[in-house]
């Protein structure tokens, strides 16, 4: 028999699988099976993806895998992953890394190391010792009879000397047994009040219910629901439903950090069902998390795009929370969008995709069977929304919007205020010699963050202290421009004093534990402020805000980027839907520069169906999404001719296979790299596809482009 294996290797460029001899020793090796295999003059780990009778090579050039290792991948996991290599356009290697077990590496060998504990369970004898009172046994050795008479329990709880000696009497037995380690699920939200299902909830899970019975949706499915309309008590009863059937469920959000009160509700539900994947866990508990769904254990996973590929058998449901948002877009090869695998992985196995979101993206209702959640499950109506004009303001907060916090503080109530940008100032520049302070790495001013006393590049992380004075004229009338998190916060806390701020932005916060704590301080308290990036704005649940403020909402329109719109629509209407979802109602001030421009203005009506209508007919009109497909190349280099001529050489390359490409255009250096791109724009998905790799391809493999480097984005965010 003949292994087909995809050595894990870091080529850009590998012609495989290759072909492996299996002897009688390795019968037991099939799709999915991992294996140690000589690869020229080093040891690659290899996944199986498939056998053979025979191979094309004279079977004495075939070479024998050196061995099995622990775990395996199903079948289904592999044929995804060799699918997001191709349909990304990166390496079989990087498309299954996505699958593999947790702490397994390309070096072949690196794995978590299993952690063992001695535990120690009562035998025949020791019961009959308990019986007879426990004659001839110590007081220690009589205590620990007693506590294991209740079920098994370590020898570190009751002590290994102890336990030696019992279990040289023939009363206990003693065995090593890996341990595991549950990750923690911060309590935020606990208090979620629990509700009958409204008519449109109960449609919707109806709908859901038919589609899992059916053994998969016709169309993927779309609940679009109001904030506060109940979306996550649908996919809990949905995952229910699933569970129920015998089959088993991914839920998927936007980011562990930001959505405690999603996976809480869930693990309170279905308690050790569920498992918890992401990237901040510690390795151990990612693997150990990671086993529970293989085996079995857990039947139910919650977590960010990775989730994606949880190892689960009979897949009848997968979730995309807040599929709107741009989180599910990898940044790094492959550059897959967890919604697009998401969609591919249920068609394949028969599940129900269901993604969810009030503010869902044009492409999803394009193509997407909707379902509709008009109301929020209390009845109250969505909160009124102000536009305040900021044009000629002296500060980064309006009078009204001063009016409204001090109106939050004489109540004693809460406020969320989202600026979409951190820091104090977005740069400084010398008012004497016009110097402007920028990043020596990339081709972008420098941020001021006043907390840590220096300015920084958000691209590359370089780091600088506070310039006291200006190093080319001496200077030291140093101004700082615009407004960040920092200088908001800073502003807030004069505002609504003794109310205490909180700011929750990646500067403030580190790790899941760190945004959690912020979010639970922001919940105990019973008046405060809660101010930061669209971090505030993901799907957070307090009932007691009753104020919602934008700063500088139309920011994001001014980028030159398609989805801009779409975007602030988003932005704006998350935000109003923190707001007014108590007893006491709430309202919403939104300060932009254009007030009027149509996103924020369907966002005040909390018109999305217009704003849809309009946001399709606009790009069906220029081919855009969901009526064309894009893909990015960016081409970089060291010297700034070198990434032009790679992007040349690709362009070249595309156009002859007849397919069309905008540019080569300059973008702005990066990490000390000059860069250039591409832009496909394509009716057709599959030949711009193909197109792209090919040429990239041959591009990296051709000598004249060497140190070049190229990088591909198929539906660029």
């Amino acid at each position: 028999m003949i292994a087909k294996v995809e050595p894990l290797t870091t080529a850009r460029v590998l012609a495989g699988p290759f072909d492996y001899r299996l002897g009688d020793e390795l019968e037991g090796v099939g799709e999915g099976s991992l294996l140690l295999v000589p690869f020229g003059r080093r040891r690659a780990l290899g996944v199986v993806v498939g056998l053979a009778e025979r191979s094309e090579l004279p079977p004495e050039r075939l070479v024998r895998p050196i061995a099995v290792l622990d775990g395996d991948l199903p079948p289904e996991l592999v044929r995804l992953g060799l699918w997001v290599a191709r349909e990304y356009c990166s390496t079989p290697a990087r498309g299954l890394a996505l699958v593999l077990p947790p702490g397994t590496g390309t070096g072949a060998t690196r794995r978590v190391a299993p952690r063992r504990t001695l535990v120690a369970r009562l035998t025949a004898g020791g019961e009959e010792a308990l019986r007879a009172d426990g004659r001839g046994l110590g007081r220690r050795q009589r205590k620990a009879l007693e506590a294991l008479a209740d079920g098994p329990a370590t020898a570190t709880a009751l002590g290994h000397a102890t336990l030696r000696r019992l279990e040289e009497r023939g009363l206990v037995a003693l065995s090593a047994e890996e341990s595991r380690r549950r990750p923690a699920i911060p309590p935020v939200g606990a208090s979620n009040r629990v509700r009958g299902l409204t008519e449109a909830q109960r449609a919707a899970l109806a709908a859901i219910e038919r589609a899992i019975d059916a053994g998969r949706a016709p169309k993927p499915l779309l609940l679009h629901g109001v904030t506060g309309s109940g979306k996550t008590e649908v996919y809990l009863r949905a995952a229910e439903a699933a569970l129920e059937r015998g089959r088993t469920a991914i839920v998927l959000v936007p980011e562990i950090a930001l959505a405690p009160q999603t996976t809480h509700r869930f693990a309170r539900h279905f308690g050790d069902s569920v498992a918890v994947l992401h990237s901040r866990l510690t390795a151990r508990e990612r693997y150990d998390e990671w086993a529970r769904l293989r085996r079995g254990e857990a039947r139910l996973c919650i977590g960010p795009r990775s989730a994606v590929f949880a190892p689960l058998d009979g897949l009848g449901l997968i979730v995309i929370d807040e599929e709107h948002d741009a989180s599910y877009k990898q940044e790094g090869d492959p550059r897959y969008d967890a919604r697009q695998v998401a969609e591919r992985r249920a068609a394949e196995e028969g599940a129900v995709l269901l993604a969810g979101s009030a503010t869902p993206r044009p492409e999803s209702l394009h193509r997407h069977r909707r379902l509709e959640l008009p109301e929020r499950v209390d009845g109250r109506p969505l909160p009124p929304v102000d536009l305040v004009g900021t044009l000629g303001a002296g500060g980064p907060l309006h009078q009204r919007t001063l009016d409204a916090l001090d109106e939050v503080r004489r109540r004693g109530e809460k406020a969320i205020v989202l600026l979409n940008r951190r820091g104090w100032s977005n740069f400084l520049s010398c008012r004497t010699c016009g110097r402007v302070w920028g990043c020596p790495n990339c081709d972008v001013t420098l941020v001021l963050h006043r907390v840590a006393a220096e300015v920084a590049c958000h691209h590359c992380g370089w780091r600088e202290p506070v310039p006291a004075a200006c190093p080319d004229c001496g200077s030291a009338t140093v101004a700082r421009h615009g407004a960040g998190t920092e200088q908001l916060e800073r502003e807030l806390e004069r505002a609504v004093a003794p109310l205490p701020v909180f700011r929750l932005d990646s500067d403030s916060v580190d790790g899941t534990g760190g945004v959690a704590g912020v979010l639970r301080g922001f919940e105990r308290v019973p008046a405060g402020v809660l101010v930061g990036t669209q971090m505030v704005a993901k799907g957070h649940d307090f009932p007691e805000v009753t104020l919602g403020v934008v700063v500088d909402a139309d920011a994001t329109l001014r980028f030159p980027d398609f989805r801009a719109d779409e975007r602030t629509f988003s932005l704006v209407a998350q935000l109003a839907g923190r707001s007014g979802r108590g007893q006491r109602g709430g309202r919403v001030i939104v300060q932009a520069l254009d007030p009027e421009a149509p996103a924020l203005r369907h966002a005040a009506a909390h018109d999305s169906a217009a704003f849809l209508r309009g946001e399709l007919a606009r790009r069906e009109a220029l081919s855009y999404p969901p009526f064309g497909h894009l893909i990015r190349v960016v081409c970089a280099g060291l010297e700034p001719g070198r990434a032009t001529a790679a992007a040349e050489g690709v362009r070249s390359r595309i156009t002859a296979r007849g397919v069309p490409v905008l540019g080569p255009a300059p973008l702005f250096r990066r990490q000390g790299r000059h860069r250039a791109q591409l832009v496909v724009k394509s009716p057709e998905r599959a030949p711009a596809i193909a197109a792209v790799r090919a040429a990239v391809e041959a591009s990296a493999a051709d000598r004249k482009l060497r140190g070049a480097s190229f990088a591909v984005d198929v539906d660029p965010q």
